[in-house]
């Protein structure tokens, strides 16, 4: 017979890096089973946590990232682009809400914000949670001063993810350390916004990065909220833009060792969905995927149609999770869809 596990006693954060390696090797069809096991304990498997991402803020960033067309050291033919007026940040808030999303992520092509840019930066925020939406952002490293100014605007969501393992980060990005990812999310941590933290796949890291990877959002002091899984998009002009496609099995595979280690998570497939089937979709979501992007593009690369998302989910029973607000002019909390749901 065997044994109920609590939840409580599967949310860890001192996992060894060889149990999540045994975890991440263990043969495919047990590691779907465990992965779609735990996911059921702590979320409905057929809801979808719906996102949209805008960039505020385009190109010419100083950091060095192999695998971004947004870095100013690679010749990829991306127009830079000042930060966004709020006003027409928040006319593409509106919309994002129109099409379904509850969550609304702002990006900026930064290394770090100055305090005259994330003034406004925080007036984007204010705006979003007017409009009975989450707020997220992700604007590069930060002071504890800066998180602070951002906890006190209410922004819900900080993502900055830690792209790979420690041991393959240097041959990814060498104008910032992997240390300095992990101060970041420190000082967001400490002020008491919910981290957004994930990585990339597909930069030719092998699978035993892939579980380093994981080991090290396993073991933070809290579990990311959010926790986005790319795919590498191949973007010319960029170091990466030739490298060896992964294995989309490996893809899965990593979705659902990071359901199994952070049971609290959102697992995000976040960008190359455009380079997905609609089978991985449906395994990935299956692994404990719940959450994507919505929108015409991630960033600067592309995403799939909104329509055809939505032909998915009809086709899979699947329905966009509904969120839990608190309107600004009331005490009342309420759960609802939004209309494209």
């Amino acid at each position: 017979m065997s044994k109920v596990v609590r939840q409580e006693e599967l949310i860890r954060t001192d996992w060894t890096l060889d149990e999540v390696r045994e975890i991440y090797h263990q043969p495919f069809n047990d590691l779907l089973f465990q992965a779609h096991s735990i996911h059921r304990q702590f979320f409905d498997p057929n809801h979808v946590q719906l996102s949209t991402l805008l960039s505020i803020k385009t190109g010419a960033c100083p950091e060095d990232c192999k695998y971004c067309p947004q870095s100013g050291r690679f010749n990829t033919g991306l127009q830079k682009e000042k930060l966004m007026r709020i006003e027409a940040v928040l006319d593409k808030a509106k919309q994002a809400k129109e099409s379904g999303a509850t969550r609304f992520c702002m990006g900026a092509a930064w290394r770090n914000p100055n305090d005259r840019d994330l003034g406004e930066v925080i007036e984007m925020i204010k705006g979003v949670k007017a409009l009975g939406m989450e707020s997220c952002v992700t604007l590069g490293m930060l002071t504890d001063e800066q998180a602070n100014a951002l906890a006190e605007a209410g922004l819900d969501y900080y993502n900055h993810n830690i792209d790979t393992s420690p041991e393959f980060y240097g041959d990814i990005i060498t104008t910032r350390t992997f240390s300095d990812r992990l101060d970041t999310l420190d000082s967001v941590q400490k002020a008491g916004i919910n981290v957004c933290s994930g990585g990339i796949v597909g930069m030719g890291e092998t699978s035993v990065d892939r579980a380093s990877f994981l080991h090290q959002l396993a073991i933070l002091p809290v579990h990311p909220g959010s926790v986005p899984i790319n795919l590498l998009v191949k973007v010319k002009g960029t170091p990466l833009d030739s490298v060896e496609d992964l294995d989309p099995l490996e893809y899965v595979r990593t979705v659902a060792a990071a359901r199994i280690l952070m049971p609290k998570a959102h697992v995000r497939i976040s960008a190359g969905r455009m380079q997905m089937s609609d089978e991985l979709h449906a395994l990935a979501y299956f692994a404990g995927a719940n959450s994507i992007f919505l929108g015409e593009t991630l960033l600067t690369t592309p995403l799939p149609e909104e329509e055809a998302d939505y032909q998915l989910f009809n086709r899979l029973g699947i329905q966009p999770e509904p969120v839990e607000v608190h309107p600004e002019d009331s005490g009342d909390t309420a759960l609802f869809y939004n209309a494209a749901g």
